[in-house]
């Protein structure tokens, strides 16, 4: 004998498959769950993927703060360092420029000579490794920056065709600008550039990074930019990226209104917040996939009660109550959520376990790159599974279809058994 239920054997007995139209509609109903917890689990967990990995590059090649003088350079800065230093919050602190710069390669006579503006950022050797994780990005060459050396980015140095030992001449926004003002002087002055060998090639895994940014020394790009011992401002990194705002504003009163500080959340506010948007955007939209589904529910638990209106009437003769009857139907909308939940979930982890490998098999099939890194930012599809998401996921989902067979369900428990049995 059964130790299931009355309501729930009766559910999954009524729930055996059969070549019924009944039977098609609650496959549909189930494949639409299953799809939809799939699909939903899959697309915000990339999200929260891409969340975390932007998060975790702009971190890793950028300072917490940075710290900037109001409308002018920075002559104090060592100064200034060091009192940002007795911060107790404060773990490293190092002097930067930046700024854009062109650029030449060294032509031959079978390629010419590439042209591109990339930004050029100027640091300390010493001190970059307590605000960045720029020495550790290197992957061709070493970390020197002595003398004319200089880092590119990986993507850069592809596109520009260059490699560890080759030159690059480097035209600051200074010397443009003399030969700007010779020319509209009515002489003919030209400034040669500086060349530059390239010591190192760093991956950071963000292509803004990798294809934008190129490194060399601070005096290199102090002289560069003709700014003598000043500096655009100082990196400050500290224990905690998240308590940035705390710390903001103890720099800002200990320093005074002479200086700027900015957090690395204001820097980015844009794309992190965008980001955020289009997560929730996502999650409201695809959940109409299990709301189709909760109406397929509908249809075929209605459908199913009108058949078995003569099997409702001899329950009730026989002495099952409103609430049984209700139960059963019910069950039958759990069950199917049930099964359809579990499906998605287990569909959904299994994509996101293989969805690079299904991502580069794509990629070698059609013959065009899906996910392009110029565009997303990203080499490799990101994906984090949060258990907060996939519990509101498969929760949200089951009580939906649960809510799909409410109202056949009730109509069911208020038939009355002389009318269910009038025709029969």
């Amino acid at each position: 004998m059964s130790r299931l239920p009355f309501e729930f054997f009766l559910a999954l007995r009524y729930l055996r498959p059969k070549r019924t139209f009944v039977s098609v509609i609650t496959l549909i109903s189930v494949l639409g769950v299953a799809l939809g917890v799939a699909v939903l689990i899959i697309v915000i967990s990339v999200m929260s993927g891409f969340d975390h990995d932007l998060r975790d590059k702009i971190l890793g090649f950028n300072a917490h703060i940075t710290v900037t003088k109001s409308g002018q350079t920075m002559a104090d800065y060592e100064r200034v360092e060091t009192e940002i230093a007795q911060n107790p919050n404060v773990i490293g602190v190092s002097p930067f420029v930046f700024g854009p710069v062109l650029v030449e390669t060294q032509g031959t006579t079978n390629r010419p000579s590439l042209f591109d503006a990339p930004m050029m950022r100027g640091v300390d050797p010493v001190t970059e490794g307590k605000v960045s994780r720029l020495p550790s990005y290197i992957i061709e060459g070493k970390f020197d920056l002595s003398g004319h050396g200089i880092l590119v980015g990986s993507d850069f140095a592809d596109n520009m065709r260059l490699r560890v030992g080759d030159e690059l001449s480097i035209y600051s926004a200074s010397a443009i600008k003399k030969m700007k003002a010779a020319h509209d002087a009515g002489k003919d002055e030209a400034i040669l550039a500086d060349d530059y060998e390239i010591r190192g090639i760093f991956q950071s895994g963000y292509y803004d990074y990798d294809s934008r940014v190129v490194v060399v020394s601070l005096e290199s790009a102090q002289d560069l930019y003709d700014l003598n011992d000043t500096v655009h401002g100082l990196l400050v990194m500290i224990k905690d990226p998240y308590q940035a705002d705390r710390v903001k504003a103890q720099l800002s009163r200990d320093l005074g209104f002479d200086y700027h500080v900015s957090t690395w959340k204001e820097q980015n506010s844009g794309i992190l917040n965008a980001l955020i948007v289009e997560k929730n955007v996502m999650f409201y939209l695809l959940f109409f996939i299990v709301l189709v589904a909760a109406l397929c529910i509908l249809s075929a638990q209605i459908t199913f009660v009108i058949q078995k209106t003569r099997e409702i009437g001899m329950l009730k003769s026989l002495g099952a109550s409103n609430l049984q009857i209700s139960g059963i139907f019910l069950g039958q909308s759990a069950i199917i959520g049930l099964i359809g939940v579990a499906s998605g979930f287990g569909l959904g982890m299994l994509a996101i376990a293989y969805r690079n490998p299904f991502l580069h098999f794509m990629n070698r099939m059609t013959g065009f790159e899906l996910f392009p890194a110029s565009v997303y930012g990203f080499v490799d599809l990101p994906a984090i599974i949060m258990p907060r998401d996939v519990v509101i996921i498969c929760v949200s989902s089951f009580v939906i279809c649960i809510l799909g067979g409410v109202l056949p369900a009730i109509r069911a428990g208020r038939l009355k058994p002389v009318e269910a049995l009038r025709y029969e």
